[in-house]
Protein backbone atom coordinates (compact mmCIF):
# COMPACT_ATOMS: atom_id res chain seq x y z
CA UNK A 1 0.00 0.00 0.00
CA UNK A 2 1.20 3.68 -0.43
CA UNK A 3 2.51 5.17 2.24
CA UNK A 4 0.76 8.34 3.52
CA UNK A 5 2.53 11.12 5.53
CA UNK A 6 -0.79 13.12 6.41
CA UNK A 7 -1.15 16.03 8.37
CA UNK A 8 -2.55 16.45 11.61
CA UNK A 9 -5.79 17.54 10.38
CA UNK A 10 -6.30 13.97 8.33
CA UNK A 11 -8.77 11.30 9.57
CA UNK A 12 -7.36 9.04 7.24
CA UNK A 13 -4.65 6.66 9.02
CA UNK A 14 -3.47 4.16 6.23
CA UNK A 15 -2.95 1.84 9.04
CA UNK A 16 -6.05 1.08 10.21
CA UNK A 17 -8.29 1.94 7.27
CA UNK A 18 -8.28 -0.62 5.01
CA UNK A 19 -8.57 0.12 0.73
CA UNK A 20 -9.73 -2.53 -1.45
CA UNK A 21 -11.70 -0.37 -4.46
CA UNK A 22 -11.51 3.50 -5.26
CA UNK A 23 -13.56 5.18 -8.09
CA UNK A 24 -11.89 7.97 -9.62
CA UNK A 25 -13.71 11.25 -11.10
CA UNK A 26 -11.92 13.67 -13.76
CA UNK A 27 -13.62 15.98 -15.83
CA UNK A 28 -10.88 15.27 -19.43
CA UNK A 29 -9.16 12.37 -20.16
CA UNK A 30 -5.63 13.35 -18.41
CA UNK A 31 -6.88 14.93 -15.49
CA UNK A 32 -6.76 12.03 -13.20
CA UNK A 33 -2.97 11.64 -14.18
CA UNK A 34 -1.49 14.65 -13.24
CA UNK A 35 -3.24 14.60 -9.78
CA UNK A 36 -2.87 10.93 -8.62
CA UNK A 37 -1.04 8.58 -10.99
CA UNK A 38 1.67 7.88 -8.42
CA UNK A 39 -1.17 7.23 -5.86
CA UNK A 40 -3.04 5.03 -8.21
CA UNK A 41 -0.07 3.01 -8.90
CA UNK A 42 0.80 2.31 -5.95
CA UNK A 43 -3.01 1.25 -4.83
CA UNK A 44 -3.04 -0.53 -7.33
CA UNK A 45 0.74 -2.36 -7.10
CA UNK A 46 -0.90 -3.12 -3.65
CA UNK A 47 -4.24 -5.43 -5.06
CA UNK A 48 -6.23 -2.70 -5.35
CA UNK A 49 -9.09 -2.31 -7.95
CA UNK A 50 -9.58 1.31 -9.21
CA UNK A 51 -12.18 2.53 -11.73
CA UNK A 52 -12.20 5.72 -13.50
CA UNK A 53 -15.24 8.17 -14.43
CA UNK A 54 -14.28 10.62 -16.84
CA UNK A 55 -16.81 13.02 -17.53
CA UNK A 56 -16.24 14.35 -20.95
CA UNK A 57 -14.72 13.46 -24.07
CA UNK A 58 -12.03 16.04 -23.91
CA UNK A 59 -13.22 17.48 -27.36
CA UNK A 60 -12.30 20.78 -26.75
CA UNK A 61 -8.93 19.68 -25.60
CA UNK A 62 -5.78 19.91 -27.80
CA UNK A 63 -3.65 22.35 -29.66
CA UNK A 64 -3.73 21.37 -33.43
CA UNK A 65 -6.52 22.19 -35.70
CA UNK A 66 -5.68 19.32 -37.60
CA UNK A 67 -6.79 16.54 -34.51
CA UNK A 68 -10.13 18.23 -34.58
CA UNK A 69 -12.13 15.51 -36.53
CA UNK A 70 -10.31 12.83 -34.00
CA UNK A 71 -9.68 14.42 -30.93
CA UNK A 72 -12.57 12.24 -29.01
CA UNK A 73 -11.04 9.45 -30.26
CA UNK A 74 -7.11 9.78 -29.79
CA UNK A 75 -7.91 11.46 -26.26
CA UNK A 76 -9.82 8.28 -25.46
CA UNK A 77 -6.63 6.02 -26.67
CA UNK A 78 -4.08 8.01 -24.66
CA UNK A 79 -6.38 7.77 -21.58
CA UNK A 80 -6.70 4.47 -21.85
CA UNK A 81 -3.09 3.24 -22.31
CA UNK A 82 -2.21 6.17 -19.74
CA UNK A 83 -4.86 4.14 -17.14
CA UNK A 84 -3.16 0.60 -18.35
CA UNK A 85 0.11 2.27 -17.28
CA UNK A 86 -0.94 2.64 -13.93
CA UNK A 87 -2.98 -0.82 -13.51
CA UNK A 88 -6.42 0.51 -14.06
CA UNK A 89 -8.38 -1.34 -17.07
CA UNK A 90 -12.29 0.08 -15.89
CA UNK A 91 -12.82 3.44 -17.56
CA UNK A 92 -16.20 5.08 -17.62
CA UNK A 93 -17.61 7.94 -19.42
CA UNK A 94 -20.50 10.21 -18.91
CA UNK A 95 -19.60 11.82 -22.28
CA UNK A 96 -20.52 15.22 -21.32
CA UNK A 97 -19.33 18.00 -23.59
CA UNK A 98 -15.75 19.71 -22.34
CA UNK A 99 -16.04 23.33 -21.34
CA UNK A 100 -19.82 22.85 -20.76
CA UNK A 101 -20.00 20.73 -17.18
CA UNK A 102 -22.03 21.38 -15.14
CA UNK A 103 -23.48 19.35 -12.15
CA UNK A 104 -27.23 19.30 -12.79
CA UNK A 105 -29.26 16.56 -11.43
CA UNK A 106 -28.86 14.60 -14.46
CA UNK A 107 -25.38 14.55 -13.78
CA UNK A 108 -25.21 13.55 -10.44
CA UNK A 109 -27.60 11.02 -11.03
CA UNK A 110 -25.19 9.29 -13.22
CA UNK A 111 -22.36 9.96 -10.43
CA UNK A 112 -24.64 8.15 -7.89
CA UNK A 113 -25.53 5.36 -10.03
CA UNK A 114 -21.70 4.72 -10.60
CA UNK A 115 -20.82 4.82 -7.35
CA UNK A 116 -24.06 2.55 -6.08
CA UNK A 117 -22.52 0.10 -8.75
CA UNK A 118 -18.93 -0.10 -7.70
CA UNK A 119 -19.22 0.29 -3.99
CA UNK A 120 -16.04 1.73 -3.41
CA UNK A 121 -14.25 2.45 -0.31
CA UNK A 122 -12.66 5.78 -1.72
CA UNK A 123 -14.18 8.12 -4.09
CA UNK A 124 -11.46 9.95 -5.86
CA UNK A 125 -12.52 13.65 -7.36
CA UNK A 126 -11.72 17.23 -8.72
CA UNK A 127 -12.05 19.80 -5.71
CA UNK A 128 -15.24 22.07 -5.60
CA UNK A 129 -13.30 24.91 -4.41
CA UNK A 130 -10.57 27.43 -7.03
CA UNK A 131 -7.09 27.30 -5.95
CA UNK A 132 -6.42 30.72 -6.68
CA UNK A 133 -2.23 29.73 -6.44
CA UNK A 134 -2.64 28.51 -10.04
CA UNK A 135 -6.29 28.78 -11.52
CA UNK A 136 -5.78 26.69 -14.21
CA UNK A 137 -6.17 23.58 -11.77
CA UNK A 138 -9.80 24.91 -11.60
CA UNK A 139 -11.33 24.80 -14.93
CA UNK A 140 -14.69 25.42 -14.41
CA UNK A 141 -15.12 21.71 -15.70
CA UNK A 142 -12.69 20.29 -12.76
CA UNK A 143 -15.39 22.79 -10.21
CA UNK A 144 -17.99 21.49 -11.88
CA UNK A 145 -16.68 17.25 -11.59
CA UNK A 146 -16.33 18.28 -7.31
CA UNK A 147 -19.66 19.64 -6.73
CA UNK A 148 -21.53 17.28 -8.72
CA UNK A 149 -19.51 14.08 -6.84
CA UNK A 150 -19.86 16.10 -3.50
CA UNK A 151 -23.62 16.38 -3.72
CA UNK A 152 -23.75 13.05 -4.96
CA UNK A 153 -21.71 11.24 -2.00
CA UNK A 154 -24.20 13.31 0.53
CA UNK A 155 -26.27 12.51 0.80
CA UNK A 156 -27.87 11.15 -2.13
CA UNK A 157 -25.64 8.04 -2.50
CA UNK A 158 -26.63 6.85 0.38
CA UNK A 159 -30.34 8.05 0.70
CA UNK A 160 -32.96 5.16 -0.50
CA UNK A 161 -35.73 7.97 -1.31
CA UNK A 162 -33.19 10.15 -3.54
CA UNK A 163 -33.76 8.88 -7.71
CA UNK A 164 -35.66 6.36 -5.83
CA UNK A 165 -35.57 4.83 -9.71
CA UNK A 166 -31.75 3.74 -9.45
CA UNK A 167 -33.05 1.78 -5.71
CA UNK A 168 -36.41 0.03 -8.01
CA UNK A 169 -33.25 -1.05 -10.73
CA UNK A 170 -31.70 -2.58 -8.12
CA UNK A 171 -28.64 -0.33 -6.56
CA UNK A 172 -29.32 -0.08 -2.98
CA UNK A 173 -28.21 3.04 -1.07
CA UNK A 174 -24.72 2.87 -0.14
CA UNK A 175 -22.93 4.75 2.64
CA UNK A 176 -19.32 5.54 1.23
CA UNK A 177 -16.38 5.83 4.12
CA UNK A 178 -14.15 8.29 2.16
CA UNK A 179 -13.78 11.13 -0.12
CA UNK A 180 -10.90 12.05 -1.56
CA UNK A 181 -10.66 15.44 -2.87
CA UNK A 182 -7.74 16.57 -5.66
CA UNK A 183 -6.66 20.19 -7.26
CA UNK A 184 -8.19 22.17 -4.88
CA UNK A 185 -7.19 25.03 -2.49
CA UNK A 186 -3.73 24.00 -1.38
CA UNK A 187 -4.69 25.11 2.49
CA UNK A 188 -7.30 22.43 2.30
CA UNK A 189 -4.72 19.43 1.48
CA UNK A 190 -4.48 17.46 4.77
CA UNK A 191 -3.60 14.20 3.04
CA UNK A 192 0.17 13.39 1.72
CA UNK A 193 0.74 10.07 -0.18
CA UNK A 194 4.30 9.04 -0.59
CA UNK A 195 4.98 8.44 -4.57
CA UNK A 196 8.28 8.42 -4.77
CA UNK A 197 8.49 4.82 -5.96
CA UNK A 198 6.00 5.57 -8.77
CA UNK A 199 7.25 9.15 -10.46
CA UNK A 200 8.27 7.03 -13.35
CA UNK A 201 4.77 5.22 -13.94
CA UNK A 202 2.71 8.91 -13.14
CA UNK A 203 5.37 10.88 -15.60
CA UNK A 204 4.90 7.73 -18.56
CA UNK A 205 0.97 8.16 -18.09
CA UNK A 206 1.54 11.56 -18.33
CA UNK A 207 3.47 11.52 -21.41
CA UNK A 208 0.92 9.36 -23.10
CA UNK A 209 -1.46 12.59 -23.44
CA UNK A 210 0.69 14.06 -26.35
CA UNK A 211 -2.08 15.76 -27.85
CA UNK A 212 -2.14 17.65 -24.63
CA UNK A 213 1.79 18.83 -24.32
CA UNK A 214 3.08 21.43 -26.02
CA UNK A 215 5.99 21.88 -24.22
CA UNK A 216 6.75 18.34 -22.65
CA UNK A 217 10.09 19.25 -21.22
CA UNK A 218 8.41 22.45 -19.02
CA UNK A 219 5.41 20.03 -18.59
CA UNK A 220 8.22 17.32 -16.87
CA UNK A 221 9.35 19.84 -14.82
CA UNK A 222 6.45 21.83 -13.47
CA UNK A 223 5.00 18.19 -12.24
CA UNK A 224 8.57 16.85 -10.80
CA UNK A 225 8.82 20.31 -9.20
CA UNK A 226 5.58 19.82 -7.73
CA UNK A 227 5.99 16.57 -6.27
CA UNK A 228 8.89 17.75 -4.85
CA UNK A 229 6.86 20.64 -3.00
CA UNK A 230 4.24 17.96 -1.81
CA UNK A 231 6.89 16.33 0.43
CA UNK A 232 8.37 19.02 1.53
CA UNK A 233 4.96 20.38 2.82
CA UNK A 234 4.06 16.65 3.98
CA UNK A 235 7.61 17.01 6.35
CA UNK A 236 9.38 14.07 4.02
CA UNK A 237 12.67 13.93 3.78
CA UNK A 238 14.67 15.21 0.82
CA UNK A 239 14.47 14.12 -1.99
CA UNK A 240 10.97 12.31 -1.81
CA UNK A 241 7.85 12.78 -3.88
CA UNK A 242 4.40 12.88 -2.87
CA UNK A 243 0.57 13.76 -4.20
CA UNK A 244 -1.76 16.00 -1.75
CA UNK A 245 -5.16 15.69 -1.15
CA UNK A 246 -8.20 16.88 0.63
CA UNK A 247 -9.86 13.98 2.71
CA UNK A 248 -13.22 13.84 3.99
CA UNK A 249 -14.62 11.49 6.30
CA UNK A 250 -18.19 10.64 4.53
CA UNK A 251 -19.20 7.45 7.05
CA UNK A 252 -16.97 6.72 9.65
CA UNK A 253 -17.68 5.67 13.47
CA UNK A 254 -18.27 8.48 14.90
CA UNK A 255 -21.11 9.81 12.16
CA UNK A 256 -24.36 10.27 12.83
CA UNK A 257 -26.99 9.91 11.29
CA UNK A 258 -28.64 12.61 8.90
CA UNK A 259 -26.40 15.18 10.40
Amino acid sequence: MAESAASAQSPFNPATHRIERVLCFAAHPDDIDFAAAGTIAAWTAAGVHVSYCIMTDGDAGGFDPAHRAEIITLRAAEQRRAAELVGVSDIHYLHERDGYLEPTHEVIKSVVKLIREVRPDVVLAMHPERNWNRIQKSHPDHLAVGEAVTRAVYPAVENPFAYPELADAGLAAYKLPWLWLYAGPDARENHFVDVTDHVAAKLDAIHVHVSQHPDVAAMEVAVRKGMLANAGRAGLAEGRSAEAFHVVAVNSPETIAGF
